[in-house]
């Protein structure tokens, strides 16, 4: 797994050690010194690529000025065969070290020879991950802050994955509970009021009052007649819930089918229940003291639990018990679960059951207050659920049209779904734009902007430098020149400071990786395939190919051709197709 930003701070750091270690053979500086020096890439590249703090680290030490030290570890420096071509001193005593063209070709070789999985990093060690996502409720269309969740959820699985991690991707179907039931209710009252007449049977006014509640009970009615309409309220019920959920599933795995989305699983929440595995969890809790009973109900004490948690992570007793906190009902009177016991059963599930070192949910930002309160019932149960459940909250989309924010669906009175969004705005625009900004920031989705063809629109910049690289790549071959090998290419070729910038952010990729796996955060992607194609086309207006002589053109096609394959890599990595034409 190449890094080379990595590799060459490592052998700046065994560089200075070994000029230091060969100057203090000679009695040129101390002996046995212990230097902790940090290594830096300077923002200003005229300060060189690498630079090394050892000789102001090393000043009480050592009993000499820094810049005395510095200059004595220059000259003992041994440079043949290394990455480096020069280093001078700068400043106070840093040592700045200047890549040479050994490091920019190495950074060719190691995209040539890894190919599509280019940017791993063994942060993961095989540590078996779950990221659970979107698990919207089945009791409407998706949208679109399930469209938001749903790319971040995959794109974020697919870095952990190019991070190291066995990753599982999981959809929670909320086939239970009270908003099933008022699901049921919604179909039924719009069933009856076919069978009886609008005006014979009132509507629950906490019902689903979308349009597609309507269609589902026509569906039914057509399907049944009034067959339905003399028995029990909770046979009836059962039936139209049943009946809802058989045409709702299948259209959200559709929708995420076309949003380029697949699960390895889609865990029925029902299951918990029928398995007993809610009631034995519940149990658990309560053999371990952290329940009561009150009003007939079961409680959790979620003060006591999540003080316990506060107390650990470093508040003080003083700023606990200033905290609001509320217990919780998990059993009520009528001895149904509660969604609360449901929830933690599952997160019981997916940690002691099943196996996984961590349970990673994508949630919507209005779902904070439920954090602290599930990781702490996993604390009571001994899961450790203060480190194991990792939450990523999401902020809010607005979508947006001539600068006006676009508030309902023309279909149905409410947030915009999915499929109606990929009706206006292509797969790839969609997923790219939802990405494109890390989840704590609110996002606004520019619906003009995703459809249009200019350098404006982050996706079709960074599709049209692939598509640019494919047409150049194509005609040269039609002349006859090849992408060559990257052991046939003379990296000292690469002189201007465009090349050389565009080699660097090649280079990116695996840190790129590793701090989006670091912050569950994979808008880093989008962020460095937009920095990486605006290096591209810089490159591409100021370093000719076409008509150079024939070493430095074949290795500037190499290099354009590299960036072709990084772009594909990276535009595959969040969902994102990569056009060869456009």
């Amino acid at each position: 797994m190449s890094n080379m930003i990595q590799a060459a701070r490592e052998q700046v750091a065994a560089l200075t050690q070994a000029a230091y270690e060969k100057a203090a053979a000679q009695g040129l500086l101390p002996g046995g010194a212990e230097v902790k020096a940090t290594i830096e890439i300077p923002k200003d590249p005229t300060h060189g690529d690498y630079a090394s703090s050892f000789a102001m680290a090393g000043a009480k030490a050592l009993h000499k000025a820094p810049r005395q030290i510095a200059q004595t570890i220059v000259d003992n420096l041994e440079l043949e065969g290394t990455f480096f071509e020069k280093v001078e001193i700068a400043g106070p005593g840093f040592l700045n070290f200047t890549l040479g063209s050994k490091w920019y070709g190495q950074v060719l070789t190691d995209i040539q020879a890894e190919g599509n999985t280019y940017g791993k990093v063994d942060e993961g060690k095989g540590e078996k991950v779950m990221v659970e996502f979107v698990s919207a409720n089945p009791t409407g269309p998706m949208h679109i802050g399930n469209a938001r969740g749903g790319v971040l959820g995959d794109a974020l699985a697919a870095v952990l994955e190019r991070a190291g991690y066995d990753v599982w991707r999981e959809f929670y179907v909320n086939d239970a509970g009270n908003q099933i039931h008022k699901f049921a209710m919604s179909i039924e009252a719009r069933y009856l009021q076919i069978v009886l007449g609008e005006e014979n049977y009132p509507f629950p006014e906490d019902g689903y009052h979308g349009d597609d509640i309507k269609e589902l009970a026509q569906a039914f009615y057509d399907q049944h007649g009034d067959s339905y309409k003399d028995k029990s309220q909770e046979e009836r019920q059962e039936a139209m819930a049943q009946y809802g959920l058989s045409v709702n599933i299948p259209k959200m795995k559709a929708d995420l089918r076309r949003y380029q989305i697949e699960y390895d699983e889609w865990f029925l929440e029902s299951t918990l229940h029928d398995s007993g595995y809610v009631a034995e969890t519940v149990g658990m809790l309560a053999d371990k003291g952290w329940t009561y009973e009150k009003d007939g109900a079961l409680w959790l004490n979620t003060t006591a639990l999540l003080k316990q948690k506060f107390l650990a992570e470093g508040k003080t007793q003083e700023q606990v018990d200033k905290l609001d906190l509320k217990d919780d009902v998990l059993r009520r009177a009528n001895g149904f679960y509660t969604y609360f016991a449901a929830d933690i059963a599952y997160h019981r599930n997916k940690l002691e059951k099943r196996g996984f070192s961590k349970a990673i949910n994508i949630w919507g930002a209005d779902h904070h207050g439920h954090v602290a309160r599930l990781q702490a019932a996993l604390d009571g149960l001994g899961l450790d659920g203060s480190h194991r459940l990792v939450v990523v909250l999401m902020q809010l989309v607005n979508l947006l049209q001539d600068g006006q924010p676009v508030r309902m669906s023309k279909r149905s009175g409410k947030a915009i779904a999915l499929r109606d969004l990929l009706d206006e705005v292509s797969v790839d625009a969609a997923r790219f734009f939802f990405n494109s900004r890390s989840s704590t920031s609110a996002l606004d989705f520019d619906l003009d902007l995703a459809v249009r063809q200019d350098s404006d629109n982050p996706v079709y910049y960074v599709q049209y430098a692939h598509a640019r690289i494919c047409s150049l790549v194509s005609r040269l071959a039609e002349e006859g020149a090849m992408v060559p090998d990257a052991a046939g290419v003379d990296a000292a070729l690469f002189a201007t400071a465009e090349e050389k910038a565009l080699i660097k952010t090649l280079s990116q990729l695996p840190e790129t990786v590793r701090i989006s796996a670091r912050d569950y955060d994979p808008s880093h992607i989008n962020r460095y395939l937009v920095t990486l194609a605006g290096e591209f086309h810089r490159f591409y207006n100021s370093c000719h190919i076409k008509g150079e002589e024939p070493a430095l053109l074949s290795a500037r096609l190499k290099l354009a051709d590299t960036v072709r394959a990084v772009i594909a890599n990276c535009l595959a990595l969040i969902g994102v197709t990569a056009p060869e034409k456009m």
